[in-house]
């Protein structure tokens, strides 16, 4: 589990092909590495990888056919810059949201431009999470906590200040790059409950008025 808050911004040192999968290594000399250990995750463009090898300031993990057919990991080249995040521990602060590591898909830059000392990025998300991507709600996007500032069809708005730009990749996102997206957990949870019926259970408690009156409509 994760928060979405940004350690460090490491570099793709090595992109080693094995079949259909994948061993990556990532450089991150301002990561603190103290207390990573072989089997530790770290969230790595928002893709939840497990550490199978540790050098000198650098870390390997393999990469799943699965996440490399759900992630920009597919497109991904030496050289990249990756923003890097370790495992949330329980006596951490949640500076920014619930993020699992588990990407739901790839998105899109679609436009970038200045608004005061900000920057406001539009992105384009699948149609099938589109729908789960609300004004003023959560996303991850390359594995940042960040507030969707609006939304229009598939296409959301960031907002993004000069901190986060400088503390993450966000600053060499260009219009066409691609990017993770994991929606917001709660999003998806509701709309289980909301079907209602599954094989262990045939009815359900939860309606919209429940759901009003808990403040999630």
């Amino acid at each position: 589990m994760f928060t979405g808050i940004i350690e460090a911004v490491g570099t793709l040192a090595s992109l080693r092909r094995q079949g259909e999968d994948m061993a990556l290594t990532v450089h991150a000399p301002t990561l603190d590495f103290g207390d990573v250990k072989l089997g530790d995750s770290i969230a790595t463009n928002g893709v939840c990888l497990t550490v199978v090898a540790l050098g000198d300031q650098s870390y390997t993990a393999d990469v799943s056919l699965e996440t490399l057919s759900r992630t920009g990991f597919a497109e991904a080249k030496v050289g990249d810059r990756v923003n890097l995040e370790k495992a949330l521990m329980p006596t951490s602060r949640l500076g920014g949201h619930l993020v699992s590591g588990h990407v739901d898909g790839v998105g899109e830059v679609k436009s970038v431009a200045s608004s005061g000392r900000a920057i406001e990025y539009w992105i384009a998300a699948p149609v099938e999470l589109s729908r789960y991507i609300a004004e003023k709600g959560s996303i991850a996007v390359d594995g940042i906590s960040l507030t969707v500032n609006a939304v229009q069809g598939e296409l959301f708005r960031l907002t993004i200040v000069p901190h986060t730009a400088q503390e993450t990749t966000i600053a060499g996102w260009k219009p066409g790059r691609s990017v993770n997206l994991e929606v917001d957990q709660i999003a998806r949870y509701l709309e289980r409950l909301m079907m209602g019926k599954s094989q262990e259970s045939t009815s359900s408690n939860l309606t919209l008025e429940k759901l009003a009156k808990a403040g999630f409509l």
